[in-house]
């Protein structure tokens, strides 16, 4: 028999033959010229006229599901990738490798007990650890939480009297936005809900009807480390048929997780980034994506792919619903969602003790506003005592890690690049080095200019390390914290956000990781220190990603744990109207101010958009290929094509990188433009910005 099987990597199907009967979605070991890679079965092919290699290997029995096969070919279609790239995604690293296996395959310690020892006979017995057991009443959750056998066949009585059912108490803002999601016409449905107003209660109820259908939830996250509060959540409700997949887990962790979910015969949740959303679950019956306006859900390297569009394509094909959730959809999500009728509005914050934050514009220009300190605000610096006074916490934001983004000569003018990015060092003045934050590069700053000699290197700007050493010169006795992409292991807020969220900390300085998702009951004030810094970057986008961010700032306080709260916007730009619209809270007067603006200029969701990028050795003949590229796309009237420019990132060690963009109304035409195109230029559809 003989079979098309499409190995992992930039490959097609090819045709192998194989002695016995294999299924659609099988994965085996094939050979690839001289080496044996993974790869899986997608149909049974008549004998070819030409010479044929055989299979080697069957790694499981068990196929991968229909839906995931279905999502791997519109992947390629839609992304124009290679066939085993989109294979790969729904492969572990290691596939073929042997695997002892452990405890730690879903995130957390297994329970001893099987699918009927649970509930329905009374408390779960956990396996004793040697390190105790942490009394807590999360850990009484968990272990009282139902299986999925009384999932399946509850008792009505026990059901009746046990905590998890009916799983969550919605209030009635919650259930008619439950109702209106089960009513929205189509899969994709939006729901629009401000910051505080319990989408994870929608969640959680969504999540339990699928499992009492026997239909497994994928709950998608923009990144791990801000997800600490809905997986305690989730736990808490449905105990170890939450699955955790990311990043962090070891090659075997990963590994060891898909077998069980690719054998499993119960429903669960899987839960993680992106890349959660192929696990093999046999029988999908909801997806939800949390904060889906996060760059994260778009892959940057090949194979490259948003996370929203592939969800859209493999909900359909599963028969089930797409949940998106956002306090600031993207303009273009929420465009296509209102076309449809499937916008779901939760207006109201959860809880009734919540109130509207004050909120001050400060001009950054009127020095008088920054007598004290030139990085924060008078009535920020008096904000911050009080609450040191009264035992609350103060965030303060800044989307630039590091001390300083510059570093110069003052005498020569000389400025301090990367030698493999020839992009600026950023200064670290804890461990006092100059680092890239695109490659990583480090060195130690140099005592004196490397050009001309001088002893005169300055320093210029600011990052949230910086600002973390002035707030421990003005507040000596507060406990700061610093929370970035700079922690180690085990630093960051994720590690420690039960300490946090106790106290344990006066004031919290970060990047969006403090940004987003987080419940303080102590936090009383946000300081945001500049918040025009990404308005002036030359992207269609920019706009949208300032007022998205500020948002979720904002959001941080005001949830109901306090009497008041405020907040204090610094900014160098007061008037600019997303500044002021992020002061109303006002995000369908954004989305209309936005709207219009995209319209006018003819990009998403008025276009569809592809992003063509060339590196070569000199910087002549980039733009010769360029140019011929611009001279060539022009003569399609279907296409508008930008003037060739440098990309942000124009200089590497392998060259000069330039690039041009191209609008058409038409999604198809773009990707006929790519036909033939040279190889040398990288092809991004759909791009989530232009920089």
């Amino acid at each position: 028999m003989f079979y098309e099987v499409v190995p992992e990597g930039k490959v097609e199907a090819l045709t192998y033959s194989y002695d016995s009967s294999l299924l659609v979605g099988q994965i085996v070991m094939v050979p690839l010229s001289k080496r044996v890679v993974p790869g899986v079965v997608v149909k049974k092919v008549a004998q070819p006229e030409f010479k044929t290699r055989a299979i080697t290997k069957i790694l499981y029995s068990k196929p991968l599901p229909a839906h995931l096969m279905k999502t791997a070919e519109f992947i390629h279609n839609y992304y124009m990738v290679p066939m085993g790239q989109a294979i790969s995604l729904m492969l572990p690293q290691g596939v073929q490798k042997k695997r002892r296996k452990t405890e730690q395959m879903f995130g957390k310690p297994l329970s001893t007990t099987g699918p009927d020892e649970a509930f329905c006979s009374g408390p779960r017995r956990s396996r004793p650890s040697p390190r105790g057991e942490r009394a807590n009443s999360r850990a009484a959750a968990l272990r009282n939480a139902p299986s999925l056998e009384c999932l399946r066949h509850p008792s009505p009585d026990k059901a009746k009297h046990h905590p998890v059912f009916p799983f969550v108490q919605l209030n009635p803002a919650q259930k008619k936005a439950l109702k209106g999601l089960q009513e929205a016409p189509g899969t994709t449905k939006l729901l629009f809900g401000v910051t505080g107003s319990g989408k994870t209660n929608i969640y959680v109820k969504m999540a339990s009807r699928a499992l009492l259908q026997q239909k497994s939830v994928v709950l998608l996250v923009p990144e791990i480390a801000l997800t600490g509060q809905l997986v305690q959540v989730f736990r808490e409700y449905f105990a170890d048929k939450v699955v955790l997949i990311h990043s962090q887990q070891t090659e075997a962790e990963r590994h060891l997780i898909f077998e069980r979910v690719l054998n499993s015969v119960d429903p669960l949740i899987i839960l993680g980034p992106r890349s959660a959303l192929f696990a093999p679950v046999a029988s999908l019956g909801l997806v939800i994506i949390d904060e889906e306006h996060e760059s994260t859900y778009h892959q940057e390297n090949p194979p490259r792919y948003s996370a929203i569009r592939v969800a859209s394509y493999m909900a359909k094909e599963a028969g089930c619903s797409l949940i998106l959730g956002s306090a600031t959809p993207t303009v273009e999500d929420y465009y296509l969602a209102s076309k449809q009728g499937s916008v779901v509005t939760l207006s109201e914050k959860a809880k009734t003790t919540a109130t509207k934050p004050e909120i001050k514009i400060i001009d950054f220009k009127k020095r008088d506003n920054f007598t004290k300190n030139k990085y924060f605000a008078n009535a920020l610096l008096a904000a911050i005592s009080r609450n040191i006074e009264t035992s609350q916490q103060t965030l303060i934001f800044h989307n630039r890690r590091g001390s300083a983004p510059l570093t110069i000569c003052e005498n020569c003018g000389e400025e301090l690049l990367c030698p493999q990015c020839f992009l600026p060092l950023t200064l670290h003045a804890d461990t006092y080095e100059l680092v890239c934050h695109t490659c990583g590069f480090k060195e130690k700053v140099p005592v004196a200019c490397p050009k001309c000699g001088t002893p005169g290197l300055v320093h210029k700007g600011f990052g949230t390390k910086l600002l973390e050493a002035e707030l421990k010169k003005l507040f000596p006795k507060a406990k700061i914290r610093r929370f970035d992409a700079d922690n180690k292991k085990g630093e960051g807020l994720g590690a420690v956000y039960d300490e946090v969220k106790d106290g344990a900390v006066d004031i919290l300085v970060g990047t969006q990781t403090v940004a987003k998702g987080l419940d303080l009951p102590r936090l009383a004030t946000v300081g945001v220190v500049q918040a025009d810094a990404g308005l002036a970057l030359p992207d269609y986008v920019a706009e949208e990603r300032v007022f998205q961010l500020l948002t979720q700032v904002i959001g941080r306080v005001g949830r109901g744990h306090l009497r008041t709260a405020e907040v204090f916007v610094q900014t160098f730009r007061p008037e600019h109207p997303v500044l002021e619209l992020a002061r109303q809270e006002d995000y369908l007067g954004f989305y209309e101010y936005l709207i219009k603006k995209r319209q006018k200029s003819s990009f998403p969701p008025f276009s569809f958009v592809m992003k063509l990028e060339i590196t070569m050795k000199t910087e002549a003949v980039v733009l010769k290929k360029i140019r011929e590229l611009v001279s060539h796309l022009s003569a399609d009237k279907r296409l508008t094509v930008s003037p060739p420019q440098p990309s942000f990132h124009e200089r590497n060690l392998q060259g000069y990188t330039w690039q041009i963009i191209v609008r058409s109304r038409s999604r198809k035409a773009l990707m006929e433009t790519c036909v033939g195109l040279d190889s040398n230029f990288r092809i991004t559809l759909d791009p989530v910005g232009l920089l």
